[in-house]
């Protein structure tokens, strides 16, 4: 089926995306480039995926992929094999049905998900899914995961927009800006700015008022950034704030990143059925 006829058929207009990979259960991934007018460099091409039985007829929930740097959306279509996971929950009811986007940060070197990529997300990404897609358009309908370098950045993306995303999840990330990408260089205030660590001292009040969901996992260390112990203390001051929070520790190097992602979805969107 051309992209066309594809889009026609799900009744939706999405111009730059493509038919991008075969889903075992039917459902539809696309790839293609998220329109951003505030771009200041070329942007990569996005991951869009539509569960089994997607129809406009009725709103999804949304997940927002954030990927590790360097690296690509295609760590979720391929590399960790997740979208090809979830397709097959939701076909067996095991997940409610959800759309996911993978953004991506064009850079191929060391950076954060902070900056233009922040912006990015929060003021191209999301506004032109919710415009474009039948989705839950409100902070409970929106959750943020990421990871490695895509769980910084789920963690600070979501704490600086309290009000956007109603979950927030780290898949083996680390909670302090690192020295390059947007902090390179940059003023103590913005570095500031950007601590998850000072972000969660901040918004504890409008976090509870918000009902606003954390999820944290771990594994054995991938890089001298990513600190188990880190994301295990704060887990720690998350349920020292009195905020909800799951957090999981996996002992096996052997696909953890796999198993954390999987955990992850699982926490966000298991069935009630």
């Amino acid at each position: 089926m051309g992209v066309a006829a594809l889009l026609a058929a799900l009744a939706i207009s999405l111009p730059g995306l493509h038919p991008f990979k075969t889903q075992p259960a039917h459902g539809t991934v696309l790839q293609g480039v998220i329109p951003y007018a505030g771009a200041s460099q070329k942007l990569n091409p996005s991951i869009v995926y539509l569960p089994p039985g997607f129809s406009t007829d009725r709103r999804y929930p949304v997940v927002y992929l954030l990927h590790g740097l360097p690296g690509s959306p295609l760590e979720y279509a391929h590399g960790l094999g997740l979208l090809d996971w979830a397709d097959a929950q939701i076909y067996a009811g095991r997940l409610q049905p959800f759309i996911a986007i993978a953004p991506s940060a064009a850079q191929r070197a060391a950076g954060e998900w902070a900056g233009i990529w922040e912006r990015y997300l929060v003021d191209g990404v999301v506004p032109w899914v919710d415009a474009n897609l039948p989705t839950v358009a409100s902070a409970d309908g929106r959750v943020l995961a990421g990871l490695s370098a895509g769980g910084f950045g789920a963690y600070d993306i979501g704490l600086r927009h309290p009000n956007l995303f109603g979950r927030i999840a780290s898949w083996g990330g680390y909670f302090h800006p690192l020295d390059d990408g947007p902090f390179k260089d940059a003023t103590r205030a913005y570095v500031r700015a950007n601590d998850p660590w000072l972000l969660l001292q901040a918004e504890v009040p409008r976090l509870k008022s918000d009902g606003t969901r954390f999820f944290l996992s771990t594994g054995p260390p991938h890089s001298r950034w990513e600190k188990p112990a880190e994301t295990m203390a704060f887990g720690r001051a998350l349920r020292r704030d009195g905020l909800p929070v799951r957090v999981l520790k996996f002992k096996s190097l052997v696909k953890h990143w796999q198993h954390e992602s999987e955990a992850g979805l699982r926490w966000a969107f298991a069935s009630t059925g």
